[in-house]
């Protein structure tokens, strides 16, 4: 059996790195990926194209717009004098946050009145939207604050110490800095293995179909159990390699911290390589040929990608969606990958995860060779 087992791995290791364009797009297309989706995914926003309608033309509302014009969330790119010109620039997607500044601003906080600042946002993109909205409610409390301490300071100095005010003293566990890159980079990893080994199990199965050289494998004294081993186990060392790969480009290029400890982090991954592989081999099972293979595969992973919780809170989602996230295997390994990496548990804590992908990897690969058996018959 390891005699014809291993003449198996050869012949697919020949197979896979004979060709130098399918070496490099085993290897090179990740890291690049990596690199491209670790600058584009994040909830940051910077330079947020901005208009203003100063209709007051007051010292306090220049002071006002100064804040915003040396803020890095938003650009102030023009300031208008009519306020048709707003829905024209809003509309032709020049401008995302148009601030007015109504007649009677500055009068009404002299008198120590409520003074509206008019703010239209583009919420087209409504994540976008909601953070500029976030940071202009904080410019504003920020300027309110400061002119109410200045007025105080110039009318009765004496009551400045007597004013009660409650300090926010935040104190962000494991991303002190609130980056959302530190949170996508480990998401990204797990997205890209899924992606790549599925794809890579599910083509090479079918492609053997297509060709004609599976009934020629199946008629040597070759058991199916050792072709299946034979065609997964190189891929499940290529996966390994490119998990590899990708962690230590995301780890040294965008300095995302590692604070566990990298068996538990390997232990996660081979358990969800399993799980790929399962899922790559029962697609291979359904389809005949590499277009439908492409077309099976797509349907899995945009689904197991957006119910893993990558992108998209799991707890946002309506429950009945949510009790359909446990069938993602990714699921189980984003918590691994972060947790490893941003706050640095071990296995007393990820144990439920482990045996949640152990679970459902036996699942995938029993059904997976169960068809696979049954295809062949």
């Amino acid at each position: 059996m390891l005699t014809r087992l291993k003449q198996m791995l050869i012949k697919e290791f020949i197979q896979v790195f004979r060709d130098k364009r399918t070496r490099i797009l085993l290897f090179a297309p990740p890291i690049v990926q990596m690199l491209i989706f670790g600058y584009a995914a994040t909830y940051e926003i910077h330079h947020v194209a901005t208009v203003v309608l100063d209709l007051d033309h007051s010292q306090e509302s220049r002071e006002l717009v100064s804040r915003f014009t040396s803020s890095p969330y938003f650009d102030v790119q023009h300031q208008l004098t009519d306020s048709r010109q707003v829905k024209d620039l809003i509309d032709r997607g020049q401008a995302t946050v148009a601030l007015q500044i109504n007649p009677g601003f500055a009068e009404d906080l002299r008198k120590g009145q409520t003074a509206p600042l008019q703010v239209i946002v583009d919420a087209t993109n409504s994540n976008t939207a909601l953070i500029a909205s976030g940071y202009i409610n904080q410019i504003a409390l920020g300027f309110a604050k400061d002119y109410q301490q200045d007025r105080i300071n110039r009318i009765s100095p004496q009551l400045t110490d007597r004013i009660p005010n409650v300090q926010l003293e935040p104190r962000p566990w494991y991303n002190p800095d609130l980056r959302s890159r530190w949170f996508f980079v480990p998401g990204i990893v797990g997205s890209l293995t899924l992606v790549l080994v599925v794809n890579l199990t599910a083509f090479a199965v079918v492609r053997e179909r297509e060709i004609g050289t599976l009934e020629q494998i199946m008629v040597t004294p070759i058991r199916p159990a050792e072709f299946i081993l034979g065609k997964t186990l190189p891929f499940f060392l290529i996966g390994l390699l490119d998990v590899s790969l990708i962690a230590v480009v995301g780890t040294l290029w965008f300095q995302v911290p590692f604070r566990g400890q990298l068996w538990v982090l390997f232990a996660g991954a081979i358990l969800f390589l399993l799980c790929m592989l399962g899922v790559g081999l029962l697609i291979s099972t359904i389809s005949a040929t590499q277009q439908q293979a492409l077309v099976t595969s797509f349907f899995f992973i945009m689904p197991a990608i957006t119910f893993s919780g990558f992108g998209f809170p799991i707890s946002t989602m309506p429950q009945w969606l949510q009790y359909l996230t446990y069938a993602s295997p990714l699921r189980y390994f984003l918590i691994v990958l972060r947790g490893t990496y941003l706050k640095g548990v071990g296995m007393d804590i990820l144990w439920p995860q482990m045996l949640a992908m152990f679970c459902l990897g036996l699942g995938l690969l029993t059904l997976a060779v169960l068809r696979f058996h049954k295809a062949l018959d």
